[in-house]
């Protein structure tokens, strides 16, 4: 007997076409979370280009080491630590080298200078862990693991920050791919760095990382 083929229909997940007897749903689109994500370039390279910054690289001294032209204790924190945070995005030479090793001098010497710049350093933070590029993100976690550290109060003063960083975090800590040429481990990196977050954040770091990452277990607490 002669049958009337059916009619396929074609119908998205959850919707009342898929409940149909002769629908066939579609895949979802693929989405990548961990895609790099293009960024535009930063001012710290502008800055660099026309020679508005006081740093240049030390071709006499250990590798990838940079030299002052100022006394690093004088210079203008507000002005210049963000504009080296926001460098942290490049992952070009001589700007990769000169906005990391700049951003540590700047940690390691600025004391309590640091405490009234973090509310400028939250966006440029920010921005590097959301480019997803496995260099530029370890080294941002890096560099907040010593920002942290930089002075009494520095960790308990990111801590109201959390939700505007924490969100990258939680994308990539069961993250388990090599950074290739350095071979760092990203989601091993994301632990240690919410560790020492905790550790120097105060009475209230843990909670505001759990509020962010519900699986987060305290380094501290029992």
């Amino acid at each position: 007997m002669w049958k009337k083929k059916r009619t396929e229909l074609k119908a998205e997940a959850f919707t009342v076409r898929a409940s149909m007897e002769n629908a066939v749903v579609e895949p979802p689109a693929k989405t990548d979370v961990f895609q790099e994500q293009a960024y535009r370039p930063t001012a710290f390279r502008k800055h660099y280009d026309r020679r508005d910054l006081p740093i240049a690289l030390d071709y006499g001294g250990r590798p990838n080491s940079i030299k002052w032209q100022v006394d690093i204790e004088r210079i203008d924190y507000h002005h210049y630590l963000p504009l080296f945070f926001e460098g942290l995005r490049e992952t070009a030479y001589p700007y990769e080298t000169l906005a990391c090793q700049g951003a540590y001098d700047m940690l390691d010497h600025g004391g309590q200078k640091i405490l009234p710049v973090i509310p400028l350093l939250v966006q440029p933070i920010r921005e590097a862990l959301n480019t997803r590029n496995h260099r530029v993100v370890c080294t941002m976690l890096k560099v907040l693991q010593r920002l942290v550290m930089s002075a009494d109060g520095a960790g308990e003063a990111l801590v109201p920050y959390y939700r505007n960083i924490l969100p990258m975090f939680n994308i990539l800590k069961d993250k388990k791919s090599l950074n290739s040429e350095k071979g760092d481990n990203i989601g091993h990196l994301v632990g240690e760095t919410l560790k020492v977050m905790e550790q120097q954040g105060g009475q209230d770091a843990f909670i505001h990382i759990k509020y962010m990452i519900p699986t987060y277990q305290s380094c501290i607490r029992n």
